[in-house]
């Protein structure tokens, strides 16, 4: 993968990045699997939600709180009728975006350059850990 790839990637990821404010008043950023989904080159939820429990399980065996980084949402989509509907997404901290990377389809160019956006961003994985969208 050349850098130019890694840069678009990165850039594409960081365009979906949300900032929340947590109870204690600290920014939280945080992702939308329903977006990042399009990032990581799925054309399906129903296959992205594949990763995404991989992601989990990943998690869950290295005895990390699944909720720490893994909150379901509701989010209201607009209709092309102008109406709206409520749609099942999850939020993501950073962590469960790397796990996402880690264990999808490798052949997604996106997520094969997946730990070189994080490596591009000096994120190390006890920084990336320290994260939780559980209190929100």
């Amino acid at each position: 993968m050349d850098n130019q790839s890694i840069i678009t990637y990165k850039s594409a990821f960081d365009a979906i990045m949300h900032e929340i404010t947590a109870d204690d008043g600290s920014q939280l950023e945080v992702w939308y699997a329903r977006e990042l989904q399009q990032v990581c080159g799925y054309a399906r939820w129903e296959n992205f939600q594949v990763a995404i429990n991989r992601a989990i399980d990943a998690c869950k065996s290295q005895n990390i709180n699944i909720d720490d980084h893994f909150r379901d949402v509701t989010k209201m989509v607009s209709l092309g009728s102008g109406s709206e509907r409520d749609i099942k997404d999850i939020l993501l901290t950073r962590y469960a975006c790397y796990l996402i990377a880690q264990n999808g389809d490798p052949k997604k160019e996106a997520l094969s350059c997946g730990n070189s956006w994080l490596s591009f961003c000096n994120c190390t994985l006890s920084k990336l850990k320290v994260s939780s969208i559980a209190e929100i």
